[in-house]
């Protein structure tokens, strides 16, 4: 007798209900129902390089910190030097367990004056991956539970929305009491928005200019409509990973994982050995700083249409040397691009190598990171 299982009851975001009466097709990513596509990929992912494209984020774990000496606290889990923080602003980094593997990659926002001697009251904000919400908050709380530090995990009641684009400030400005033009790039207030209380950040994941803005349920549902009727076009995951990927930024689960060191991965500005103490997977990057890496992820531009797709196997005259992890047709440069791990002494830009495509050998070159830049 075959066993029969109930269906997975899909978590909704406080905007299930407008992408729904948007005619978005939804997808299950992460336990969450979230919109893949509304008008189509392509034509999404140009309204956002263009002008203004809305996403979907709620689904992202959000967590706040707050007691004494949380920085401190902190940059005993992640390479970057968080004491270069100052209120109001932002860093992205990596947590890491002992093998220098990346647990997950998130933004730090320091919310309140910094307590320099590590031992004053801070608020911190941190935004994760939704694969990785409990992963990350069962790690964060093995580690500071026991420092007196409270962790609020605000997941499941606050919405996030991601305003990107050229013309993202000119459509958010008439909403907000904020000066956008004084908000730099990851810089980030709590303001007022449409007359409710909301946190605004100048961060993103698509390679543009743009916000992400936490708030209420009601709130964001008000501003979802009003951004809409303004001309920002609603995006979801689909155009998301293509504009994430023309920028060549890691994919969590896919281009990084607890595996990979950010060392490989070409995130070496995150890590900060000469500033800080120890870390968390600190020898693990001091030997490799000191010996070499033996695989890079690199960036690829396939010669023809073909498209590597994850997994596929990257060649070097008939001998796998590496591994896609990302790949797709970009948009806006219309080629096949591609991120891959491959052994490092083949990882200089112009390097020649080949993709696997369906058993057939596809010509490949390494080429420079990130393959779009916005103007």
């Amino acid at each position: 007798m075959a066993l029969e299982f109930p269906p997975m009851t899909l978590l909704q975001t406080p905007l299930y209900s407008a992408c729904v009466d948007q005619k978005a097709r939804m997808t299950e990513f992460a336990g969450w129902s979230m919109p893949v596509q509304f008008g189509g990929i392509k034509q999404e992912h140009q309204a956002v390089r263009q002008r203004a494209g809305l996403f979907d984020i709620s689904h992202m774990g959000k967590f706040e910190l707050r007691g004494p000496g949380v920085i401190a606290a902190l940059q005993t889990l992640v390479p970057s030097n968080l004491e270069r923080l100052t209120q109001g602003q932002a860093q992205y980094t990596v947590l890491l367990n002992p093998e220098g593997g990346i647990i997950d990659d998130l933004i730090v926002y320091l919310k309140s004056p910094p307590a320099r001697s590590g031992t004053g009251a801070e608020t911190v904000a941190l935004i994760v991956n939704a694969a990785t919400t409990d992963k990350d908050k069962n790690w964060l709380l093995e580690h500071l539970a026991d420092k007196g530090i409270e962790l609020i995990d605000e997941s499941r009641d606050r919405a996030l929305i991601s305003l990107q684009g050229p013309a993202a400030a000119s459509l958010l400005q008439p909403h907000t009491v904020l000066d956008l033009s004084a908000l730099g790039r990851f810089a980030h207030r709590d303001t007022a928005l449409l007359g409710q209380l909301a946190w605004v950040a100048r961060t993103g994941y698509t390679g543009e200019d743009g916000f992400e803005i936490m708030t209420d349920p009601d709130t964001a549902l008000a501003l979802w409509q009003t951004l809409t009727e303004a001309g920002a076009a609603p995006c979801g995951l689909g155009a998301r990973d293509t504009l994430r990927l023309e920028a060549a930024m890691a994919l969590y689960g896919q281009d990084i994982n607890d595996t990979t060191t950010p060392l490989e991965a070409g995130l070496g500005w995150l890590v900060h050995l000469d500033e800080k103490g120890d870390f968390v997977g600190r020898s693990v990057l001091e030997q490799q700083r000191a010996e070499g890496v033996s695989r890079r992820l690199v960036g690829l531009a396939m010669a023809g249409r073909h498209i590597a797709r994850h997994d596929y196997p990257v060649l070097d005259q008939g001998d796998r040397v590496g591994t896609v992890t990302s790949g797709t047709l970009a948009p806006t440069l219309n080629i096949p691009i591609a991120l891959a791990y491959v052994a490092a002494p083949l990882a200089k830009v112009g390097q020649a190598l080949e993709v696997e495509v369906r058993g057939e050998p596809q010509g490949a070159t390494v080429v420079k990171r990130p393959f779009y830049r916005a103007k």
